[in-house]
């Protein structure tokens, strides 16, 4: 611009939207600094959204948070849903300042990244007794959590094939990350959690391996459960302890 003093005005006005934008960011809700947040005013109510594997549910988690309220915040579910947790609730997560509450069910890498773009909170749980829990001590400040889950990576079923004396064995292609013998692994279908154990072998062929990465194709048998279908997914993982 011509005029230096519009140049300015208009550079100042960028900074301090900038500025409202990262102050916006920084006080999303999270569990881990929900105590900070709720003794410095900053929320007055706890929205939540639920997604969970069936209705029922959904509405056992609802009815349980919502009595978590106290005089000093309110706990509110603001949607609830069935299925996998998608980027719709994780936008409206994020202009409602909500924490994503999933039961048995995940979300993909899409997902996954654009909550961490939105600084969105995606709690994940099998137990619902482990969710209110979380909630609960979060509230309290005293949210201590002992150990915390890195997935490894994420293969599709291509084919299963019935080993006699082993049980069903799943022909697999790796599409995210690796793949990795002892680790746990998570089947899931259309995205909901069947099942959780752990891997009983891993294969390349006919050899055995220690870990398969992403683009390769292996052979892969779960403990004790034989129930996977074509087009299922797997995600392995592995659950690390927190330094204190």
């Amino acid at each position: 611009m011509d005029d230096d003093s519009l140049s300015r005005k208009v550079a100042e006005e960028r900074k301090d939207k900038a500025r409202a934008a990262l102050i916006k960011a920084q006080t999303k809700a999270t569990l881990d600094d929900l105590f900070n947040q709720i003794s410095e005013g900053q929320i007055k109510e706890l929205n939540l959204i639920i997604k969970a594997d069936v209705q029922g549910s959904v509405e056992a988690v609802r009815q349980s948070m919502e009595k978590l309220s106290n005089s000093e915040v309110k706990v509110r579910c603001i949607h609830g849903g069935v299925g996998a947790i998608t980027e719709t609730d994780v936008m409206l997560a994020s202009a409602s300042n909500a924490i994503i509450i999933g039961f048995n069910v995940r979300h993909d890498n899409s997902v996954r990244d654009l909550a961490e773009h939105e600084n969105v909170d995606i709690r994940l749980y099998r137990v619902i007794y482990n969710a209110i829990e979380d909630v609960e001590a979060a509230m309290k400040g005293m949210l201590a959590p002992k150990f915390k889950e890195t997935v490894l990576g994420r293969c599709q079923v291509r084919q299963t094939f019935k080993v006699s004396g082993v049980g069903t064995v799943a022909g697999c292609y790796v599409t995210d990350g690796k793949i990795q013998r002892n680790a746990q692994i998570r089947l899931l279908r259309d995205n909901v959690i069947i099942h959780e154990g752990k891997i009983s072998s891993l294969k390349r062929f006919k050899d055995d391996a220690r870990e398969v990465a992403q683009g390769y194709e292996c052979g892969i048998g779960i403990e004790g459960y034989n129930d996977v279908k074509v087009g299922d997914e797997m995600e392995c993982f592995i659950m690390e302890q927190i330094e204190k």
